[in-house]
């Protein structure tokens, strides 16, 4: 079934505690934190003490996406904070193992991220310690992109990969997923579904959140894993 991923970027923050929960009553099942530091991507948001007020408001996982330089010395006060998932990005991660290993001593599950122009060969060595890997679908640092299309391909050939190992390390998909475009990514190969705008800008998240699994649920597998046109 898909894990959907209620992101709060895209959230009222001047009613963030109804609007946790209201997507939890809508049956999403995780919430997305993005931490961003100004330096790794071109935007700031978000830090402990948001995490502190969502674990506050919502008994759902907690997924933090920590966008940032040095992740390690903030691992332990997102733990502390309340994240029950806390995923890093590859690409300013010098020892991921290591990281990812810190992330699970904390008490959390491990994640690696990954941005959209970032090769898969940058985390084949460390995906026997991560319980999930984030593919960004749009450049990170804001919400609302559009996503872009190579992202299938290379959701498919880690699922492929993942597989190929017997590994039971979830695939998740963050940017431009919605009602139009989540079909391609189950296709694919995604398993959770990171949903901000599309989400949040709607009326009614309990018949969004429907339509995202039934769409997802009917999607046939990607047998062709060149880029769409």
């Amino acid at each position: 079934m898909a894990i959907i991923v209620a992101s709060i970027l895209s959230a009222d923050f001047t009613r963030l505690g109804e609007e946790l929960a209201a997507v939890e009553r809508a049956g999403a099942d995780w919430v997305h934190v993005d931490v961003m530091d100004g330096h790794f991507v071109p935007n700031l948001a978000m830090g402990p003490m948001t995490v502190e007020a969502v674990r506050r408001s919502t008994s759902l996982p907690i997924d933090v996406h920590l966008m940032i330089e040095d992740p390690d010395l903030f691992v332990e006060r997102f733990a502390k904070a309340g994240a029950t998932h806390i995923s890093v990005h590859a690409e300013a991660t010098i020892h991921l193992i290591r990281s990812l290993e810190l992330i699970r001593s904390c008490g959390c599950h491990p994640g690696i991220a990954l941005g959209p122009a970032a090769p898969l060969s940058l985390v084949e060595w460390s995906l026997d310690h991560a319980d999930y890997v984030d593919l960004l679908s749009v450049n990170p640092g804001f919400g609302g992109q559009d996503f872009q299309p190579s992202t299938l391909v290379k959701v498919h050939a880690l699922g492929m990969e993942l597989r190929r190992r017997g590994l039971a390390t979830i695939i998740e998909c963050d940017g431009g997923i919605g009602p139009m475009t989540i079909a391609a990514f189950s296709a694919a190969g995604v398993e959770a579904f990171v949903i901000g705008s599309a989400l949040f800008a709607a009326a009614d998240y309990g018949a969004v959140i429907g339509e995202l699994r039934e769409k997802a649920a009917a999607a046939s597998p990607m047998l062709d894993p060149r880029v769409p046109s």
